[in-house]
């Protein structure tokens, strides 16, 4: 399944020095009716991606389209201004909570996932809380995201996340020794960000050429400048090949490689324009045998 990762609108994820920025509201209605119409019926957000302008703009596409079916997933942890409060205590989170209903202009939110781990609140606190919205029906179910295999282990000790969210890609596999398993063992689904990690295997970084401007490398390198060098850059030359074999983008077949693994449930898209969504659709209806995957997975190894 495909989810609309809503994370660039009216920012760059939940960094408040961007808030503001990133893709604005007729561009991102735009994403939304291009993936409304190509059969996307899940939108992810967060309470503090652009500071909650990410959530308005999906509530106030949502009062004018009125869709049926739309699932979205929202999140809570990160601050919603600058110098802002975070974490995941049951106050925040109820507090947060009603802030996010009223921005997306619904009654009950789908998934309710938490944006990070929180070290400073018990997570049988958090869990508590997201149970207790659970069964006021102001929640349809919880999650985790940014959360390892020993938290998920432990939240399960206290109740039942429905879904995991953390990064996953070719450059990206830290979940598939132990977090993958644990999630299909305990019928976890696990629908990934970041397939296309911020852009590289898009093709969008070249060895020896300057980064385009206005991309993450230019704005907010640091989650990805441990891949510049010519093991990255030798595995992304492999992808375009294959890429080209199949006669299709690199974005496609490394967004494929994602949802082709039987244990991921379905993966976030994060286009900044409406355009970008064609090579998650034509991965859509790319397959990949087992033995393709492996292979494909060895261009980084």
């Amino acid at each position: 399944m495909i989810c609309l990762g809503c994370g660039n609108f009216g920012g760059i994820g939940s960094a408040p020095a961007f808030f503001g920025r990133g893709t604005g509201e007729e561009e991102a209605r735009a994403i939304m009716d291009a993936a409304w119409a190509a059969g996307i019926r899940w939108f992810d957000t967060a309470d503090a991606y652009g500071g909650g302008a990410s959530e308005s703009f999906i509530g106030r596409w949502r009062s004018d389209r009125r869709p049926e079916g739309l699932a979205v997933t929202t999140k809570v942890y990160n601050p919603l201004f600058d110098g802002g409060d975070h974490g995941l205590s049951r106050e925040r989170i109820r507090r947060n909570v009603a802030a996010s209903l009223e921005r997306l202009g619904v009654d009950r939110i789908d998934y309710y996932l938490a944006h990070d781990r929180d070290l400073e609140t018990p997570l049988a606190e958090t869990v508590a809380a997201f149970e207790e919205l659970v069964a006021e029906g102001v929640v349809g179910v919880w999650g985790l995201s940014n959360h390892d295999a020993a938290a998920v282990r432990e939240a399960l000790e206290y109740g039942r996340p429905a879904l995991v969210q953390n990064g996953y890609s070719l450059l990206n596999r830290g979940d598939e020794a132990d977090l993958l398993p644990l999630c299909v063992e305990q019928g976890i689904d696990y629908v990934p960000f970041g397939p296309l990690e911020g852009g590289w295997l898009a093709g969008k970084y070249r060895r020896g050429s300057a980064y385009p401007e206005g991309s993450r490398m230019t704005m907010r390198p640091e989650p990805y400048e441990h891949l510049v060098g010519d093991r990255i850059f030798d595995g992304l030359d492999r992808l375009e090949a294959a890429a080209a074999e199949r006669g299709v983008s690199m974005a496609a077949l490394a967004f494929a490689w994602v949802v082709r693994n039987p244990q991921v449930a379905g993966a976030v898209c994060g286009p900044s324009r409406a355009v970008h969504l064609e090579p998650v659709l034509e991965a859509s209806e790319l397959p990949l045998t087992p033995d393709e995957r492996e292979h494909i997975g060895s261009f980084f190894s």
